[in-house]
């Protein structure tokens, strides 16, 4: 930003040039706020700026005054939730005729524009544009850079830490099984692991080994804040940690907080139990891993995990990585900071390259947990959400009786196959292959049209083969019934397979065709004619049915 509105006096405001970063607007009796929204975007898309209103166009300005916006606490409250930006403002001259109205907004986070509703505004001279499509390549370009694997200025080996070094070498041969790594200096060690480059301490090594006093000098961000509360309200935490140190000398102090309230839901029927905790440990350390790896440390804030006895929060700054959503973070996988997790994955904490997430989501499910929520994110957080009740204790029974070893074979789409089974909901398109494939393990049965139910030795050794019959049964029963009633009501006109489609549009037509076959060997309805030419009619019409080698040919 060429001016820091928010420091400087309205003289200072009337001198300045007229630019990128700041507005100049008469709006002696009003301004539209549809249009100051769209300021607003646009100068943030230009790295922050202000809209000055009640002055002249031209300097020297004067201060004309502005009756706009008279309420400009309700104005503000409003922009900042709608575009979801850190906007404020100041005025000058309160009560006065010559009244003056500033609203800033700080720049846009790094590799992201800002929109309103589906427009990322722009400047280009006086007018108001959408952003042109090579603005938003070179937007989305400054995120691919590594920021973790640059070489911080100033710092040094002595300003990383022995203890945390020292874990990490501990932890790199336990993973690999190499002993000659504890013969290593620690110079050689950090270099071979990346963690130096040409004797340059990187971000990367101080975020995971550096000391306090070097981390607040070069990177105080990279603090992992700790809170508790004992229930759901504003207000002071229960009990608040900050942690400025190598994550290698705190993730397990991180846990350790956490785990310290955990407690077990034990569920128990015949010989099987379950104790279920209320904080997974290895969701928890992904959630942590996540926030480290992922986050920007270009952006000034803390990341802080927020831990309330029915759920935790990760709440890290940056937002997404450009590219990435709710919807597809399970499928598109960017590492923010990549230098930062190829260490780790030296050492076993992170086991799959980007795959933090589905470990998560893999757990919700195998607890019969909520899948996380990512409300609250925006464009300058990530908040992950995970909470700790279990729904439905059928779905444990499920899995333990899948067993182990089967389950080590499922990957993420397959768990939230299951899942949806469980549910009772019918699957998407995408998850379709995996459902085939869950047939033939004989996991899922098919029940019709993208639906699926568990398979009868499920509920046979939960003890509950009935509500197999009951859920295989009463769907396939009822449907029949509807298509039944649906050929009644066609008559001596007789009833085409494109009608019974609208009947029962979740179905295919051959599952359809397999119903009616079913209804006609019972003698409820006959059929006269030949595939789609064929007709249906109910069997006390009189209609006489062709032979069954016709019918064959359906």
């Amino acid at each position: 930003m060429d001016y820091d509105i928010s420091r400087m006096t309205l003289r200072e405001i009337l001198a300045a040039k007229e630019g990128e970063n700041i507005e100049f607007k008469r709006a002696e009796n009003r301004f539209s706020y549809e249009e100051l929204v769209k300021y607003m975007v646009a100068l943030a898309n230009a790295g922050g700026g202000g809209v000055v209103f009640g002055v002249t166009d031209k300097r020297p300005r004067q201060a004309l005054g502005t009756l706009a916006f008279g309420q400009p606490e309700e104005t503000r409250k409003k922009l900042r939730e709608q575009l979801r930006l850190n906007i404020d403002f100041r005025l000058f001259n309160e009560g006065k005729p010559d009244r003056v109205l500033v609203f800033f907004t700080p720049s846009r986070p790094l590799g992201v524009h800002v929109s309103v509703e589906g427009v990322a505004w722009w400047k280009d001279g006086e007018s108001l544009v959408p952003m042109p499509p090579e603005i938003q390549r070179q937007i989305f370009e400054e995120g691919g850079r590594d920021f973790s694997q640059d070489i911080c200025a100033g710092a040094t080996l002595s300003d990383l830490s022995v203890e945390a070094v020292e874990a990490f070498r501990e932890a790199w041969i336990k993973k690999s099984g190499n002993r000659r790594l504890a013969a290593l200096s620690r110079e050689q060690l950090l270099a071979d692991c990346g963690a130096t480059v040409d004797g340059g301490v990187t971000n990367a090594a101080l975020v995971l080994f550096g000391t306090n006093a070097a981390l607040t000098r070069f990177l105080p961000q990279a603090e992992i804040c700790f809170e508790y509360k004992l229930r759901h309200s504003s207000g002071p935490a229960d009990e608040a940690v900050s942690f400025r140190e190598a994550f290698f000398g705190c993730h397990d102090k991180l846990w350790n907080l956490v785990n310290r309230r955990n407690v077990n839901a034990h569920f128990q029927e015949g010989l099987f139990v379950w104790d279920i905790p209320a904080f997974n440990e290895k969701s928890v350390r992904e959630a942590l891993l996540n926030a480290v790896c992922h986050r920007s440390y270009q952006s000034s804030g803390s990341a802080f995990v927020r831990q309330i006895p029915d759920m935790i929060q990760v709440e890290s700054p940056g937002g997404f990585a450009a590219g990435i959503t709710p919807e597809n973070i399970l499928r598109r996988q960017y590492c923010r900071n990549r230098r930062i997790a190829e260490i780790l994955q030296r050492t076993g904490l992170i086991e799959r390259s980007g795959q933090g997430m589905n470990i998560i989501y893999e757990q919700c499910i195998l607890e019969a947990k909520n899948l996380p929520s990512f409300e609250g994110t925006d464009a300058y957080q990530v908040v992950l959400t995970l909470r700790t009740a279990v729904l439905d204790e059928t779905a444990l029974r499920f899995f333990s009786a899948v067993g182990d070893e089967t389950l080590s074979s499922f990957d993420t789409p397959d768990f939230l196959a299951v899942r949806r089974v469980l549910d009772g909901r019918s699957l998407p398109r995408d998850l379709l292959p995996n459902a085939k494939r869950l047939v033939e393990l004989g996991i899922l049965e098919h029940s019709g049209r993208s639906k699926y139910l568990l398979a009868r030795r499920f509920y046979e050794s939960i003890g509950q083969s009935g509500v197999h019959t009951r859920k295989a049964g009463l769907n396939r029963d009822t449907n029949k019934e509807l298509l039944l009633k649906h050929v009644r009501s066609c008559g001596t006109a007789g009833a085409k397979l494109g009608d019974f489609l609208q009947v029962l549009p979740a179905e295919s037509p051959q599952q359809i065709q397999r119903y009616l076959v079913e209804l006609r060997e019972k003698g409820r309805v006959v059929m006269t004619g030949r595939t789609k030419a064929a007709r249906w009619f109910a069997a006390e019409t009189g209609i006489v049915t062709v032979d069954k080698e016709e019918a064959s040919h359906e």
